[in-house]
This record gives structure tokens, C-alpha cells and sequence, in this order.
């Protein structure tokens, strides 16, 4: 068997201004002063043909009904799943500001609030968004095979303390209501990420040193201590990664 590692699948996940692109950027630069191969990758990727209408989407030059505009999220990570996929396989790590979590809190959290319903206490992976025509489980699956990211970082700030900082309100989904919304359904992919890992509940490293897929960040605190908490997670994984890529709510199927 092989013993080469590849590189670590770094995701940072937030809601809007809770500072994911400013310490995406932080992180990248400390691991390329160090050495360390590394590439940073964004969601939604603005450059290409659906990257284009996704924007005009955000800053409200266009409307597009939810289906569609949810299925061109996952378009857009399904175009540059190769990318990740060949990146990581070189030895390059991969730090993604936004992925498929956000795709799906954001259009469960907008179907929610279109229909007014209610946001239950997250207690199991059936997430209470149950509208038909946007359930959770419907925005899941167009992210099913995609590459699984070996650390998810959430900033967790609350949407109040978001709201207050520079630039909010500028694109589409910056509204408290909104906001608040998401925060709760990335609190319940949290748990799902976590309870699926391996069958098993790693909230903390495990004795050989295995890291959660899901790590939360208080993003309320100031940007060098927000630095330094993501570092205690990225540093066990610099020197690579010796388990295949996984894929995003493979097993379900098998």
C-alpha cells in the first residue's frame, strides 16, 4: 500500500461578515511563508460561466427561481470537484472559503423563511426544513459525491454582531432574519457532520490524533485569536493526510 500523503481539505464556513474570506486569506499566507504548499479556492467561484450568474444573482441584477439558483451553487462546486480532487492528490492542500454547507443552509434557511416555519431545536439529521418543494434533504442531494473536506472551520458569530461590521447588507442574503436562520441550520450539519464521521461522535481529537470534520470557532472574538484557534486545528494536518479522499454523504447510500 502507498504510504504517500496528500494534502488536507481546509474548509472555513460562516455566516455572511463573520470574517471566513479575511482568515481564509490569513491562513493561506502563514502556510505559504512556512513552506507549505497550499491553494485557496472560494465558493461561489465568480469566474466561471455559472460563477457569472450566480453573482448577478447576489447582487440582485437578476432573479432566478430557488431550485435553479441552488442547483447552480452545486454546479458551480461540481465544475472544480477535479481541481480539489488533483490539487489535494499532489501533495497541495486546499483551503475553501465557502462549500456545499453553506449551498444548503442558505436555500433550507430561504425556503424556511418564505414559509414562515418554525425553527425547531436541531435533533437529528431529518432537518426540520420540510417544505417540498426546498426541503433540506432535496438541497442535500446535488452535493452528494462531492469531495469531503477533512476540517470544516465554522465561524460562529451572531448575526447581531455580524450585521455591525463593514459591508453588511450589500448582497442579497444579509438580512438579520435571514442570518439567523442559517446559523440555525449549520448548527444542525454540524451535528450530521460529526455523528457521520466514521460512525462515530470525534467533537474532540482522538488519541492518535485524528481531528473532527467539524470544528466551531468563536468568530466574535478579535482576528488574532480567531487566527490562532484555526491554527490549533490546521497545524496537526500540515504535514498531510494519509486516508483517501472521502466523498460528502457517501455512506448513506451504501
Amino acid at each position: 500500500m502507498s504510504t504517500s500523503r496528500r494534502g488536507a481539505f481546509i474548509v472555513i464556513e460562516g455566516l455572511d461578515r463573520s470574517g471566513k474570506s479575511t482568515q481564509a486569506d490569513v491562513m493561506l499566507d502563514r502556510l505559504n511563508a512556512s513552506g507549505i504548499s497550499a491553494k485557496l479556492m472560494k465558493f461561489p467561484d465568480r469566474t466561471t460561466a455559472i460563477g457569472q450568474m450566480i453573482n448577478a444573482y447576489l447582487q440582485s441584477k437578476a432573479d432566478l427561481d430557488d431550485h435553479v439558483i441552488h442547483l447552480l451553487f452545486a454546479a458551480n462546486r461540481w465544475e472544480l470537484a477535479s481541481t480539489i480532487t488533483q490539487t489535494l492528490e499532489s501533495g497541495t492542500h486546499v483551503l475553501c472559503d465557502r462549500y456545499s454547507f453553506s449551498g444548503i443552509a442558505f436555500s433550507a434557511s430561504k425556503s424556511a423563511l418564505k414559509h414562515k416555519e418554525a425553527i425547531p431545536t436541531p435533533s437529528s439529521s431529518d432537518i426540520p426544513y420540510t417544505n417540498p418543494n426546498l426541503s433540506y434533504i432535496w438541497c442535500r442531494d446535488p452535493e452528494r459525491g462531492l469531495p469531503a473536506p477533512d476540517l470544516t472551520l465554522f465561524l460562529d458569530i451572531s448575526p447581531e454582531a455580524a450585521s455591525a461590521r463593514g459591508g453588511y447588507g450589500e448582497e442579497r442574503y444579509e438580512k438579520a432574519e435571514m442570518q439567523a436562520r442559517v446559523r440555525e441550520v449549520f448548527g444542525q450539519i454540524g451535528n450530521e457532520m460529526l455523528s457521520h464521521n466514521q460512525n462515530e461522535d470525534r467533537s474532540e481529537p482522538t488519541k492518535d490524533g485524528a481531528q473532527p470534520r467539524w470544528v466551531v470557532i468563536d468568530a466574535g472574538n478579535d482576528k488574532t485569536t480567531v487566527s490562532k484557534d484555526m491554527w490549533a486545528h490546521v497545524e496537526p494536518l500540515i504535514a498531510g493526510v494519509d486516508s483517501p479522499i472521502g466523498r460528502l454523504w457517501y455512506s448513506d447510500d451504501n
